[in-house]
């Protein structure tokens, strides 16, 4: 059995047990405890507040096994936080159902800001997914000298943020527009929502640009039999694009 052979199953599991965390302690989980809670007679308000502590020990859970910070966990957490308080204070569950809009439109901040920095966000996240000090780390690293691929993320990064900072402008124009169990079911499919069709829209803006690329190539091998390589596209120029696109 080869090595990929052997990491497949394990890649697998580690996907499955990521989509049923997902599914346990941010979908279900709350929307279960939501109507069992409500139900049983409990205000708004405190029914939101306790639903919500599936999400957070899905993070804290998160943070224990990886022993290390997660950005996204602390940002989800605070958001928590800062919903609970402010329901329990004021008795308004608007202002529960609004903590998700907190994270999300610091996300969508942190990453346009992030383009004044010398990495921009996305980037940042796609390498600390690959590991910085692994080989396949170093080598996605080494990438960053290419202007296709530096333009790659500093627009992926771009796109992230606007689309964060809309996401939230929507949670908070559906708490107020919708009843409380409706906003509370479409938010917690909205943020899978959204990123996956900026998932899918990184890898089409990929393919887009590597046919772009072999066209170029073909077209510079056109003229005459006779005209040297070099004016072909370098295979270390198409190499940036498609690592931008399987980092995401």
């Amino acid at each position: 059995m080869t090595s990929d052979q052997q990491v497949a199953p394990i890649r697998d599991r580690s996907r499955l047990q990521s989509a049923a965390k997902i599914v346990v302690f941010d979908i279900a989980g709350p929307l279960v405890a939501y109507s069992l809670l409500r139900s049983a007679g409990l205000s708004s308000v405190l029914a939101l507040v306790l639903s919500g502590a599936f999400p957070a020990l899905g993070i804290i859970a998160g943070l224990a096994r990886n022993r290390r910070v997660d950005a996204i966990g602390v940002l989800v957490l605070a958001g928590i936080a800062v919903g609970t308080i402010l329901g329990l204070v004021t008795h308004d569950p608007k202002l529960v159902l609004m903590e998700g809009s907190v994270g999300t439109a610091l996300f969508g901040v942190a990453c346009l800001g992030s383009l004044r920095t010398s990495r921009p966000l996305i980037y940042r996240f796609a390498l600390e997914f690959k590991g910085e000090d692994t080989p396949q780390g170093q080598e996605f690293s080494s990438l960053w000298q290419y202007p296709a691929f530096r333009h790659a993320f500093n627009l992926f990064t771009i796109v992230w943020g606007a689309t964060y900072l809309a996401e939230a402008a929507a949670r908070v124009a559906l708490v107020e527009l919708t009843s409380t169990s409706t906003a509370l079911a479409v938010s917690k499919f909205m943020p899978y929502l959204v990123a996956g069709a900026l998932v899918l829209w990184m890898t089409s803006y990929g393919r887009r640009r590597q046919r772009r690329r072999a066209a170029q190539e073909a077209a510079a091998q056109q003229p005459t039999a006779q005209q040297p390589t070099a004016q072909q596209v370098p295979r270390h120029h198409r190499r940036p694009i498609e690592a931008a696109v399987h980092a995401s």
